[in-house]
């Protein structure tokens, strides 16, 4: 099994320092990139570990903290085993921070992200992969759309919202999309009724987008999140096999 070297960094953007979480394999060589965006929860122990199972597979990995307008992490004091329906106050702190964080900034954060990559030793040259949980499969549909000649894989899991009937919905970067996708849908979610499953599929295709949309059948919203009481250990190993297979195909 590959070592891994994990290192907080600091990410200058537009709007100020976002703090970030690197983990690659730890001999230093050039690897190709994967920018994972995380889920409301933020960076946590349990997406650094996910880092680094992704560098033990052979990638440069950067998580940052996209609420670093709201302070560096951890921005909310979580428990260790999150499971919001004992605790309803978590999304009363967390829902003003998701709202804040508009397709407009998170764009320009995600290129000083990408620039930043760029420039790293540990980064192999060319175009990097996206990867996304709940709100990040959001931010990673968009970078795709956003930054096509910069993103060759895109994957997003559990992901909210990512049809919906407003001007600045995530499925509308579709024509500009280069990038081969993969989502993993969770079962009978809210946040990604069927009517918007079919709007993005609906999308791709007439886009052209090379994709796959899989409904992982009995995995509940956040099922690859092991600290929380979503959780499905078999959606959650479906994740990695189909993850690790984009990126292989990819790179």
């Amino acid at each position: 099994m590959t070592s891994v070297q994990g290192t907080d960094v600091d990410i200058p953007t537009e709007d100020g320092i976002a703090d970030a979480y690197l983990a690659h394999p730890a001999d230093g060589a050039s690897r190709p990139a994967v920018l994972f965006f995380q889920d409301a929860f933020g960076l946590r122990p349990q997406l650094r570990s996910m880092a680094d199972r992704l560098a033990e597979a052979g990638y440069t990995v950067l998580v940052p903290n996209v609420f670093y307008r709201h302070g560096r992490t951890p921005v909310f004091e979580l428990p260790e085993f999150i499971d919001p329906g004992a605790r309803p106050e978590i999304f009363e702190r967390i829902g003003p921070v998701m709202q804040a964080l508009t397709p407009e900034l998170a764009m320009r954060d995600a290129g000083a992200y990408l620039r930043w990559l760029a420039e790293r030793p540990e980064v192999a040259e060319g175009p990097v992969a996206v990867t996304g949980y709940c709100m990040g499969a959001r931010l990673s549909l968009l970078t795709a759309g956003t930054y096509p000649d910069r993103v060759a894989a895109a994957a997003g899991f559990h992901g909210a919202r990512l049809a919906t009937d407003t001007p600045d919905s995530p499925h509308l970067v579709a024509e500009h999309i280069t990038a081969e996708l993969y989502f993993g849908h969770a079962d009978n979610d809210h946040s990604l009724p069927p009517e918007q499953i079919e709007r993005l599929e609906a999308a791709l295709t007439e886009a052209g987008v090379r994709h796959r949309c899989e409904v992982y059948e009995g995995a509940p919203h956040g099922f690859t999140q092991a600290d929380t009481a979503a959780y499905h250990p078999e959606g959650d190993e479906r994740h990695w096999a189909a993850l690790l297979d984009l990126l292989k195909r990819t790179f």
